[in-house]
């Protein structure tokens, strides 16, 4: 299986612009630049977008580990925070929140499954960063 995405940019790397093109055009020329990137701008940017894979590929292979376990998750709800040192231009973290509803599973075996995503989805195998989860059963 192969995805893919598109980057246009037009202009210097302070004051151009560029827009993101999705094979699904879920992203559809939509705009990023130095403001939206580095500064509270419109549009979007990477980061935000490693963000937004990060926690659903995080959150779908932990529905597959529930399931597997034998339970079903009636909610999971995941924020990821990219934190990128601009001036060193890395990623140093990727910080996962998770709060979950599942029924019947015990804290030592749910916190299990959420290692074990957490190590194994696509998305936190391909990062080099530090990657860290805080997890919450209601």
């Amino acid at each position: 299986m192969k995805r893919n995405a598109t980057a246009i940019w037009q202009g210097s790397g302070k004051d151009g612009k560029g827009n993101l093109t999705t094979q699904s055009t879920t992203l559809n020329k939509t705009q990023y630049s130095y403001s939206s990137r580095f500064e509270e701008g419109v549009g979007t940017n990477p980061e935000e977008l490693i963000a937004a894979a990060h926690a659903g590929c995080f959150t779908m292979a932990l529905s597959f580990k529930i399931d597997e376990a034998g339970f079903k998750a009636e909610n999971l709800e995941t924020k990821c925070v990219i934190n990128l040192d601009a001036k060193e231009g890395k990623i140093t973290e990727s910080m996962l929140t998770l709060v979950a509803t599942v029924q019947g599973i015990s804290k030592e075996k749910f916190d299990e499954l959420v290692a074990d995503a957490e190590k194994n989805c696509p998305i936190s195998k391909l990062l080099n960063t530090e990657i860290r989860v805080e997890a919450t059963l209601v």
